[in-house]
This record gives structure tokens, sequence and C-alpha cells, in this order.
């Protein structure tokens, strides 16, 4: 006999759809399923699109024709071989295709391109122990999970489409082949470099920049937000303003030539490692997002009588501080991408190393002076200052002006953090003043401190490129260098700043860049992730540090 009734706890379809309605009227469980059904939706869009794009990839989009060269013509029925005429001898095979440079990879250059591709990227290292050590412990893990989460937005983005933006043949504004890496050379451009480890040399720049832009925004930036801006700069803002002046046929690397921008200047636009690039993109981002943002709850400035937030570990913060450093000797070092160029990778690993000791000294011995302390926030942000500084001159300039350009950086790292002080910017780890101004800094003073001494980068030694050389003001070049590097500084960083405020203001005002107050109030850590990163002990503004003397203040009666 067939059952009639549901079996014993299970709910009939009529009390099922009873629950249903009930349900429905309450405005929590309509959230709830508004959530899971937009989740469910956004995955199957996901796997829908990648059923599409991987046979895409996977797919070559040329074929090469192997049919035997005496097959007959399609449509021809092939005759008997006749008795008295004689068979036409088969036609000649045709020529192997010529080999070309571009086809020939060099086994050092791509060593050594790889080998600093690997130190660049060990610098995300480095970035989530600075941002973590200078934030607030509510927020740490925060700090890991986001500078994780950009590291592998960023590598599919730049697989995708940011590598054939930035470095693939277009026009001066975009470059528009190798999507997917599809259709590219064995090699990039003339370096001999194998162009997969281009990529990965490239894309550990641009997840550089989409970190920077992170520390600026700590402590009050939605997760979602995070994803969302971090999307535009990774995929669109770094790749595409990158090719200007790092693409083939980028406006500002072909600026000054015949029937190009500006070819009255005669002289294009230097930046051999990033100062502009790299760190000056990232800081402007961040500038616009921490503007955007506002300043974090309870974040009371100096002129309202308060001032910066204490960081919660300064030995992480510092220790992250020297990765950077190290890592910067596959930053600067390696934008050479010739293992060959043995005189130029030793003098910028050189410049970097002066730069980055004498901007750490001008910046502890200025806030001493002024402060009569030896601040560790100060000298470890003054010497990143000066790293950042010396990456675009870092080839052209001698080590007497790598010291100068450092030591000036160290003082100039510091004024720009009391201007953001003043016009109440919350910036946690101090992004804009080391990355922004000094990014500027660096790009300008190549005008002023290339010392005409040196052959083109990557120059083989044997047989250097010396027509292109580079003659700042001063020593004796005139202004042309430092006018070329102005213009290019002021045209990526104003379109930077557009386009960053643009998407900045996009997200918040669908409500998806600042955090709820409630949220904040509880603390990134548990409001978004679940966990504190110190589950184990309580960090208490009372709590006496171990092994400090207690003093007991007894009024006994004698």
């Amino acid at each position: 006999m067939a059952r009639t009734t549901p079996p014993e706890g299970r709910l009939s379809l009529q009390a099922k759809v009873a629950r249903l309605n009930q349900r429905l009227r309450d405005p929590e469980w309509r959230r709830y399923g508004f959530t899971l059904a937009s989740g469910k939706l956004l995955g199957l869009i996901v796997v829908i699109g990648m059923m599409i794009l991987i046979p895409m990839v996977l797919t070559g989009t040329s074929a090469r024709a192997d049919t035997p060269a005496t097959a007959p013509a399609p449509g021809v029925v092939s005759a008997a071989p006749s008795l008295t005429a004689q068979a036409p001898a088969p036609a000649p095979a045709p020529p192997p295709p010529a080999v070309v440079a571009k086809d020939i990879i060099n086994p050092l250059n791509t060593l050594w391109t790889l080998v600093a591709a690997f130190l660049v990227f060990a610098m995300q290292a480095g970035f989530v122990m600075l941002e973590a050590g200078f934030c607030r412990s509510r927020e740490t893990v925060n700090v890991l999970v986001e500078c994780v989460f950009d590291t592998c937005l960023c590598g599919i983005l730049f697989w995708a489409f940011g590598y054939a933006f930035m470095f693939s043949e277009g026009n001066g504004f975009i470059g528009y082949h190798w999507f997917f890496l599809k259709g590219a050379p064995v090699t990039y451009g003339t370096t001999g470099v194998a162009l997969m480890a281009h990529w990965l040399f490239q894309f550990a720049f641009a997840d550089t920049c989409s970190t920077i832009t992170s520390g600026a925004m700590i402590g009050r930036t939605d997760f979602i937000g995070d994803i969302l801006y971090s999307f535009a700069v990774s995929g669109f803002i770094y790749p595409i303003i990158g090719h200007w002046a790092w693409g083939p046929d980028g406006f500002l690397a072909t600026m000054g030539s015949a029937g190009k921008f500006l070819p009255s200047l005669g002289m294009n636009f230097h930046d051999f490692a990033g100062s502009t690039v790299v760190h000056t993109i990232g800081g402007a981002v961040a500038l616009a997002g921490s503007v955007v943002l506002g300043p974090r709850l309870g974040r009371k400035f100096k002129r309202d009588g308060g001032g910066p937030m204490t960081p919660h570990d300064l030995t992480i913060a510092v220790c992250g501080g020297l990765l950077l450093w190290f890592g910067w000797y596959g930053f600067n070092p390696g934008s050479t991408l010739s293992a060959m160029d043995f005189e130029g990778i030793g003098r910028v690993a050189a410049n970097t190393t002066l730069a980055a000791c004498a901007a750490g000294l001008t910046a502890v011995f200025y806030i001493y002076f002024r402060t009569d302390k030896w601040d560790p926030g100060a000298i470890t942000n003054g010497f990143l200052a000066g790293l950042v500084a010396i990456t675009a001159p870092c080839y052209w300039v001698s080590p007497l002006g790598s010291v100068v350009i450092g030591a000036i950086a160290g003082v100039l790292v510091i004024l720009a953090v009391d201007l953001m002080e003043y016009l109440r910017i919350d910036d946690p780890i101090g992004a804009v003043p080391v990355h922004m101004v000094n990014g500027i800094w660096g790009t300008l003073a190549l005008g002023l401190f290339a010392s005409g001494q040196y052959a083109a980068a990557g120059s083989d030694p044997i047989a250097p490129d010396l027509s292109a050389k580079l003659t700042g003001l001063f020593y004796g070049g005139g202004a042309k260098v430092l006018i070329a590097q102005a213009i290019g500084s002021g045209i990526v960083t104003g379109a930077t700043l557009a386009v960053s405020f643009a998407v900045m203001v996009a997200i918040d005002a669908k409500g998806l860049l600042r955090l709820s107050e409630e949220g904040e109030h509880d603390g990134l850590d548990l409001h978004e992730h679940g966990i504190s990163a110190y589950p184990e002990y309580v960090i208490s503004a009372l709590a006496s540090p171990a092994g400090a003397p207690i003093r007991v203040h007894a009024h006994a009666e004698e």
C-alpha cells in the first residue's frame, strides 16, 4: 500500500509552502534568501563563464597546414599513372623558416629575470609585515587576508588581460594583443628573456602597485570594496597607464620622436624600474582611497590636539621594511633584464643601497632634532622613501647622486607626513608620502642628477650602446631630460588621481567602500573574518612588560 502521509519528522508539501510564506514576511529571511539566491546565481555564471573561456584559451588560434605537398587538390580525383607520359618531378620542399632573434631565448638573461622576479615577489611578505605592524591589532587579520587576496586576484587579471594591455603592441595608450598570453612571441622584444619569465617579473611589479594602495586604507575598508578597487587597479589602472611609459609604443616611451607626442622636445620619458609606473600610481590610488574613505573612527589629528594611532607591533613593521629593502635588489637590478650587463647591475645595486642608507639617516636625524627621540617609524619610512626615489634614476646616476637623492627623500617623507596630518588625511603606514611623493621626486631627480656617463640599460658590456646616455641639469645637460620627466610624471599622476577618485567615489556611492560604523567599532578582524590574529592572549594598555619591576605603594604605620 502506497504511503499517503509524510514520514514522521518530515513536513508535508503544504506545510513547507506555509512555512515559506511565513518566512517571506520576515525581512531578515528575505535578505538571507536574496543573498543565497545571489550566491547561487553568481556561481552559475562563473561555471558557465569557465565552460566558455577555458576551451577558448586552450584551443589555438592558428593552425599549421599539414597536408603533404604531393596531395591532390581538393575535389580532384587523381588518375592512374600514364604508361607513356613521365610523371612530373615533385616540387622541391620549401626552405625552413628563417630563425629570427626574437625566437632565441637567452638562458642567462631569462635566469636572471626569474631570480629577480622571485625577489620582487618576496616583497609581498615585507608589505604584509609592514602593514600588519603599523596597523592596530584589531585589523591584523584583515591585512593578512587582503594582501594575499590582492596577490591572487592580480595574478589572474594580469594573465587574462593586464599584461596584454601593458606590454603588447597596440597604440600609444593601450596594447591589444596577447590576451590570456595567446599569440605572444617566444621572448619579450629583443631582450632574449623568455616571455613567461618576463610575465612573472612584471606580475610581481603589478602586485606591488596594488599592495601599496591597501596600506593607506587600513582599518575602515569593507572587504568587498577592497576586492572592487583591487580589480580596477590590477586589471585596468596600472597596466593601461603603465603602457604609456613602458609599452613598446606608449606615447611617453616614444615621446620626442618624429611623428610622436611632442616631437620638438627630442627626449622621451625614462623610468628605469618604476618610481612613476609602480610607486606614483600606487601612491596616487592610495591618496584617492584615503580621501574618499575619510579617517578611522577615533582618529584625532595633531591640529585638533591628537596624533597618529600607535602601531601595535613595531618589531614586525621594521622587519617588514628590511625585507622590502632586500626585495628591492630584484626590483632595481632585475630591471636591466640582462645578466650580461655586469657593470650596470652592480651600479644599480650600489646606488639602491646608498640611497636607502642616506634616506634612513636623514629621516631619523630630522625627527630627533624635532622631538629629541630616535623614532623607529621615521627611519623605516625614511629608507623606504630612499628606495622609491632611486628606483627611476638608479641606472643613470653616480653614487654621489644616489646619496643626495636619498638624503632629500628622507626629509621629504617626513614633511609629506606632516602635510597629510595637517590636511586630516588618515594614512596609517605613510603610503602616500613614501610612494607617491617620493616617486615623483625620484622621477624628477633623474633630470637633475643623470651623470651622462652610462650607456643604455641592459647594454652588452662588449659593445655598449653609447647613443642613449642621459645627462641631467646639474651635469651640464640642460633641462631637456628634466622637462621630459616632469611631463611624464605630471601626466601619469594627474590621470591616475582622476581615474582613482572616480573609481573610489563610484564604489562608495554603492555603500561598498567604507565599513559600517558597527563593524569598525567591533574591529575588522572579528567583523569581516571572525577571528583575531592573537587568540592566545589579550593585549592591554594596562599590562606591564614582562620583567618590569612592580612598585607597591603601601601606607604602613611604623
